[in-house]
């Protein structure tokens, strides 16, 4: 498909970038590029269609999102079925998504591998109604998800701060693991359901996972003494847990770490959920399923 207009939409309030200097770098290079582009904002409400009925009147073959992951969560959900091809701007407090894709966090970096016009296929998935596309789950890090999200001022100082802050009042919860075939129980301070490797900002939970691999990488931070859990967390970050087979025996470890397309969680004491860094009202039972090529990304 060749390339028609270009719809740049910036979330003005992601992340703390200055976004007047970034829409100016974008209104340089883009005409620079000599190609038909338009800067809109993003929708909060998330409603797209006025612009879903411009795609095929004005060529609209590019949506490029100028944001964190929670404004990737939005536009691609809001737009995955039309025939769109995505940008990324990384602009968050985290990134993950683009980080994982390989996309610079420096604007006029992230405009040239936009302007190249290479995309390859990304995989999301659904927990129950809930769209992700990159990192959710439950536990720990959605709590912390929830307090960050009720702060006024963000970005990684805040985030690192919640962080420790839950650390210390962390509890672990209980869950039921439903596989093809298999199931068990865990008490866990947090179960966290990948697409892309990492929560952003290269801190990478799921070293071996990928966007586009038809598998969904889960890491489940078991119960375990206090003084452990950061060196079981660093050892996981540093990618020095392999992948775990089905049999292998979950209760000798501090972390279980394994792939699948699917699965169930019976979350058993009302965990905190969290989708893509945004917080969600928790749910008794958690169904999840990959998306196979949901989306193009320039990467």
């Amino acid at each position: 498909m060749e390339r028609g207009k270009i719809i740049y939409l910036i979330n003005p309030i992601s992340g703390t970038s200055k976004k007047d200097s970034v829409k100016k770098l974008i209104e340089r290079e883009s005409k620079a590029q000599q190609v038909d582009f338009e800067i809109l904002s993003t929708n909060a409400k998330g409603n797209y269609e006025e612009l879903k009925e411009r795609i095929t009147k004005e060529n609209i073959t590019d949506i490029v999102i100028v944001g964190g992951d929670g404004t990737v969560n939005q536009v691609t959900n809001a737009f995955k079925n039309e025939k769109i091809n995505f940008g990324i701007i990384p602009v968050g407090s985290g990134n993950g998504l683009a980080l994982a894709a390989g996309i610079p966090k420096k604007t006029e970096a992230a405009l040239a591998i936009i302007f190249s016009g290479k995309v390859k296929y990304v995989d999301a998935f659904y927990i129950n109604n809930h769209y992700s596309c990159m990192l959710s789950g439950v536990g720990f890090d959605a709590q912390v998800a929830h307090n960050f999200a009720a702060k006024e001022k963000r970005g990684l100082f805040t985030y690192t701060q919640q962080s420790l802050i839950n650390f210390f009042k962390a509890q672990p919860y209980q869950f039921e693991i439903l596989l093809d075939g298999f199931s068990f129980f865990t008490d866990a301070f947090a179960i966290s359901i990948a697409n892309s490797n990492q929560f952003g900002n290269n801190v990478t939970i799921a070293p071996h996972a990928s966007l586009n691999d038809g598998l969904l990488d889960i890491v489940i931070v078991q119960k375990m003494n206090k003084a452990k859990l950061p060196f079981a967390l660093l050892k996981q970050l540093r990618g020095n847990n392999k992948l775990q087979q089905l049999f292998d025996d979950i209760t000798s470890k501090n972390i279980i770490y394994f792939q699948t397309p699917s699965l169930t969680i019976r979350n058993l004491k009302y965990a905190p959920l969290h989708v893509d860094g945004e917080p969600r009202e928790t749910e008794t039972e958690l169904s999840v399923k990959i998306v196979r090529n949901c989306f193009k990304l320039f990467q």
